[in-house]
């Protein structure tokens, strides 16, 4: 192995760690996006869907608030301060917050597609994130998105399939 190879790999598992709070900051923008994103979309998915996109409104709404508290919190701020390896689906997560253009009236199954995506990204990012946290408030907190954002995946998949498979919810 030459002098560089080593190098390089050397860069690439200093390029793999963030801090916490980095990773924070994408996680919250992440969460605010979806929030925004489908606030927006209310008004223009079906009637039969509305509910859904509401719900997944309010979810990710709640999701951004409780990372806005933990990044505030004086007694984590050490913690925050600690590097943390970066996810395999980093990138990933993190272009998740370019938004597609769904279009003006965008069809069922292109949305279900599209949430179903976005909260798989979720749930590995967080179940990810959560084993490789030391425990306490941080890692709690990444536990509980993993599962949160799981449930949402099984409810959207069961929907997605009624409505593709099944001629509509």
């Amino acid at each position: 192995m030459s002098e560089h190879e080593g190098a390089v790999h050397g860069y690439d598992r200093i390029r793999a760690k963030k801090t916490l709070k980095e990773v924070l900051e994408v996680a919250s923008s992440f969460e605010a996006t979806a929030r925004d994103f489908y606030t927006g979309l209310i008004p223009k998915v079906s009637k039969k869907l509305r509910w859904l996109v509401e719900e997944l409104a309010a979810e990710e709404a709640v999701h951004f608030k409780l990372f806005a508290d933990l990044s505030a919190r004086p007694d984590l701020a050490e913690q925050i301060g600690a590097s943390v390896t970066t996810p395999a689906n980093d990138r990933k997560f993190s272009d998740a917050v370019l938004l597609p253009d769904l279009g003006e009236h965008p069809d069922d199954q292109t949305l279900l597609r599209y949430a179903l995506g976005r909260e798989h990204t979720a749930m590995e990012q967080y179940q990810s994130l959560a084993d490789d946290t030391e425990p306490g408030p941080i890692h709690d907190l990444f536990v509980y998105l993993a599962n949160e954002e799981t449930k949402h995946k099984n409810e959207l998949e069961r929907l997605y399939y009624e409505v593709v498979h099944s001629g509509g919810v």
